[in-house]
């Protein structure tokens, strides 16, 4: 039997197969360390307006919660501590997330007693959102003599007041939304701040109707 027909098939099947191998060694798949490296890297774009956002965007947040802390005992209306847990467990995750931001962008997180109210802390009283400071008294932040008031009221008055202060809140929060959507680069940060402008114009919808309801 002549074997060399067979021995140069067998020569041609291995140099395919080794060929093959060769392809799939250098071709990483798709949930390979190097694949996810371009995600990763889309992900930490970022720009000073991003930056701002977050860092305006978390003692925001924070002064909120504390306002929902406020109604568990000073408050009358069921409506109002309902809307109230609403938005705490809403904002407090938002807070962790936009903080692992700063962390991964190498930008300093604002100090947890940072609620907006101590004007030593790089608050710009401007008309617009410094993006130095990260945060503008005019973005719907509560006073020190605000939140003094709010801390003193009980039962109807606390409840009235409450509403009007959060709506002026939320309103601020959707304004720094509304900037971060058109001037930031993170694909990420635009799409929280979206978010938060469809929910808190929900939620200011929501707390116009419950301070309407409440007694006069």
């Amino acid at each position: 039997m002549n074997l060399r027909p067979l021995l140069a098939s067998a020569l041609i099947v291995g140099s395919l197969g080794l060929a093959a191998c060769g392809a799939s060694a250098t071709s990483p798949p798709a949930d390979s360390p190097t694949s996810s490296a371009s995600g990763s890297a889309a992900v930490s774009e970022h720009n000073d307006a991003d930056i701002s956002f977050a860092t305006g965007m978390i003692p925001h947040h924070r002064q909120a919660v504390a306002m929902a802390n406020m109604t568990g005992t000073a408050g009358d209306s069921a409506d109002v501590a309902a809307i109230a847990k609403k938005i705490k467990d809403a904002q407090d995750p938002e807070i962790t997330t936009m903080t692992g931001w700063l962390k991964s962008w190498g930008a300093p997180v604002p100090d947890d007693s940072q609620t907006g109210m101590d004007h030593g802390s790089g608050m710009d009283h401007g008309s617009g959102m410094d993006h130095g400071s990260g945060m503008d008294q005019g973005m719907g932040m509560m006073s020190e003599d605000e939140m003094a008031a709010l801390g003193k009221a009980t039962g109807t008055e606390f409840d009235k007041m409450w509403v009007t202060l959060m709506v002026k809140h939320h309103e601020g929060a959707v304004t720094m939304a509304e900037t971060e959507v058109a001037e930031g680069e993170n694909a990420e940060a635009k799409k929280l701040a979206t978010e938060i402008i469809a929910s808190q114009s929900e939620e200011i919808t929501e707390l116009k109707a419950i301070l309407a309801k409440l007694p006069a």
